[in-house]
């Protein structure tokens, strides 16, 4: 049985009710633990969000089979049955591409860059207060709408630097001929750092081309940061795949990247 909650009562403040029509944001919460998922479901409630919440992986998978669609998906990690991280893995399997936040009570960057890797758009420790949260979501959700409503921006079909190849038409990049396994994502970044070939991207420039501009995840005015080097590894691991000796992604301190000719 799906334990969800999705209705708003209207009201008298005027304020109030502005506030609820202006977000009208639906939200997935996925947590196994009832007083968290509770006190999360009325909070988020109280801000003027949908809420259906459920208490499994497997429960939020049938509730997501069944047509509904949310903005934004909150999954607990640690769950008995499918952790979430094997949930974002099955999502992600079966085409589902809703943003995602994990929640953890988990702060080792290994989990968080595990949640990236997989595909999670933030990594959020459950002990931060909720309004920071909730300004999270809005924020996520902005981005995403903001991506689905913008121009597609004129590219080529492909460019060639050096033994780099990219394929704007189908979003995949070789070198010296071999395909690397970069996500879109992933590839997006690659083609920001070779567009901008002889000079500086910063780390704001690259994350927001992530997330969309204002969003900020991590822990401190800085925090950004680490999300994108995160990022950037996972883009050498997977060149130096290819070729061991990859260098061609410059790190400038305190500033950003940039990707050098061999």
């Amino acid at each position: 049985m799906l334990n969800a909650v999705s209705s708003l009562i209207a009201s008298p403040d005027p304020a109030a009710n502005a506030k609820l029509s202006a977000r009208s944001l639906q939200v997935l919460l996925v947590d196994d633990d009832d007083e968290f998922r509770e006190v999360l479901t009325l909070t988020l409630l109280d801000e003027g969000f949908e809420v259906r919440s459920v208490s499994s992986g497997s429960a939020a998978l049938e509730h997501l089979a069944s047509g509904i669609s949310p903005h934004v998906i909150l999954l607990d990690w640690r769950m008995p049955g499918m952790t979430g991280l094997e949930v974002l893995h099955e999502l992600r399997a079966r085409g589902i591409a809703k943003p995602v936040i994990l929640l953890t009570g988990l702060t080792d960057d290994a989990y968080e860059e595990a949640a990236l890797a997989a595909g999670a758009v933030d990594f959020i420790d459950k002990s931060r207060r909720w309004p920071i949260l909730v300004r999270r979501i809005e924020l996520i959700v902005e981005a995403a709408r903001g991506n689905a409503e913008r121009p597609p921006q004129q590219m080529p079909e492909a460019i060639w630097l050096g033994p780099l190849e990219l394929r704007f038409d189908i979003n995949r990049a070789r070198w010296t001929g071999q395909t690397t396994d970069l996500t879109l994502t992933e590839f997006h970044i690659v083609s920001r750092l070779v567009m901008a070939h002889g000079e500086d991207v910063s780390y704001r420039d690259i994350y927001d081309l992530v997330h969309g501009k204002d969003f900020a995840a991590g822990y401190g005015a800085e925090g950004y940061r680490a999300n994108v080097r995160t990022f950037i590894k996972r883009i050498r691991k997977k060149f130096r795949e290819v070729h061991p000796t990859f260098n061609q992604i410059q790190n400038y301190p305190k500033f950003g990247y940039g990707w050098i000719s061999e």
